[in-house]
């Protein structure tokens, strides 16, 4: 297709743009935790405080964000986010306490709560070829993880503050595009209502989903967030580090996500990316060195790629037919599961540096046994099957067609 036939490309580039921004400021804080804990001089587990925040912050804000981009127009709901963030990331150069920057990370999480509630669906809305916006929204999200580590040591060699103040100047000048180039979708929807939400988890095929993507997200970040501090890597070499996984990330997401997924199916492509993660964990407990642990974590970002590239695609197919709703409901799970993660870990370092990647490994190991066991409702309400899902002759008879899928949006 000639995307000069796209009549509001402006809007969409200026979407993915802060997108990619708002990926890069998740990933930034890597390379430089262990910078902040010796600047401030706090413990392990407090230093994570920065990513918990943020990430419960955000599991809590995505209905909130939902319910108010029914009810205000998508536009102005990313415009404030986009905002919150930038204030957020300026002021959090300026803290001097782990309290201030928790806080601050939390008001930082709310803001990308409101963009990620409704940037997907403002670009799927906006466009004439979806799947060419699609592909253009997982772009930015996996070059946002790949590129937001490299910016984070690079400009974290000089100081820890600098890379939240620089990440905070470019949200201004995103906010800046956003508010000249962004447009509301024409086709105006209903109000979404708390109901709506909550009864989606009565599916199923959504609550197998559900299980399943809350202990994949909490191992997730505890490689995001405990990882920089178990390698003890100098902030550009830390940086290096995460770039590389974040390439690997981008890899499983653009370029053997979709691909496996057309071959095997959706399902079974997330299955074969939660099996390697467990390996990963086991890699990661057992590693003798940094340049085994570094190869671990480019496999690690991989396996990730691969099930990110899935996942909304079939929270999507197995939840809501109105997207925003199925959003809603699965980004609770998938936050809510994740934020504990990071602090977890870090009182568990206290203990034994492998521990956290041991509890890892025993919660997917538990969404594992889940996926295995209720693969096949999943598949059956997605169109498709698992190799053993001619075992269970219900789930066979139950197949539909499911929705059409709009991408990851993580």
């Amino acid at each position: 297709m000639d995307r000069r036939s796209e009549p509001n490309r402006s809007a969409i580039y200026a979407t993915t743009l802060v997108a990619f921004l708002a990926i890069a400021g998740i990933a930034v804080v890597d390379p430089i935790l262990p910078a902040i804990g010796d600047a401030i001089g706090v413990t392990a587990w407090q230093v994570e405080l920065l990513f918990t925040a943020y990430i419960a912050v955000m599991a809590l804000g995505m209905i909130p964000a939902t319910l108010a981009s029914a009810r205000f127009g998508f536009k102005p709901v990313l415009i404030a986010g986009v905002s919150v963030v930038g204030l957020a990331a300026i002021l959090a150069s300026f803290s001097d306490t782990i309290v201030q920057l928790s806080v601050l990370r939390g008001v930082w999480g709310l803001g990308n709560a409101m963009f990620f509630a409704t940037a997907m669906v403002v670009l799927v809305n906006l466009a004439v070829d979806r799947e060419w916006v699609v592909g253009l929204f997982e772009t930015a999200l996996g070059l946002g993880f790949a590129v937001g580590p490299l910016i984070g040591g690079l400009l974290g060699e000089v100081s820890w503050r600098l890379p939240f103040f620089v990440c905070g100047v470019f949200m201004v000048l995103a906010l800046g595009v956003a508010a000249r180039k962004l447009r509301e979708p024409t086709n105006r929807q209903a109000p979404v209502r708390i109901g709506q939400i909550f009864a989606t988890y009565r599916r199923p095929a959504f609550i197998v989903l559900c299980v399943v993507t809350a202990a994949y997200n909490f191992v997730f970040f505890v490689v995001l967030g405990y990882t920089p501090l178990f390698l003890g890597l100098d902030v550009i070499p830390l940086g290096l580090a995460f770039t590389g996984w974040g390439l690997g990330l981008a890899a499983g997401i653009l370029v053997i996500g979709h691909r496996l997924a057309h071959r095997i199916g959706a399902v079974q492509t997330v299955g074969v990316a939660i099996a390697g993660l467990l390996v990963c964990m086991v890699l990661f407990a057992t590693s003798t060195s940094t340049a085994e642990a570094l190869v671990v974590l480019v496999l690690a970002g991989l396996c990730m790629g691969l099930a990110n590239a899935n996942l909304t695609d079939l929270a999507l197919g197995l939840g809501s037919s109105d997207r925003r709703v199925a959003t809603g409901a699965f980004n609770l799970v998938r936050w809510g599961a994740a934020a504990p993660a990071p602090i977890i870990s870090g009182k568990l370092a206290e203990h034994s540096l492998s521990l956290p990647f041991w509890v890892g490994f025993g919660v997917l190991a538990v969404g594992v046994l889940v996926y295995l066991a209720f693969a096949h409702l999943m598949a059956a309400g997605y169109g498709e099957r698992v190799l053993w899902s001619r075992w269970n002759r219900a789930a066979a008879d139950s197949e539909h067609a499911p929705e059409e899928p709009v991408g990851e949006a993580y």
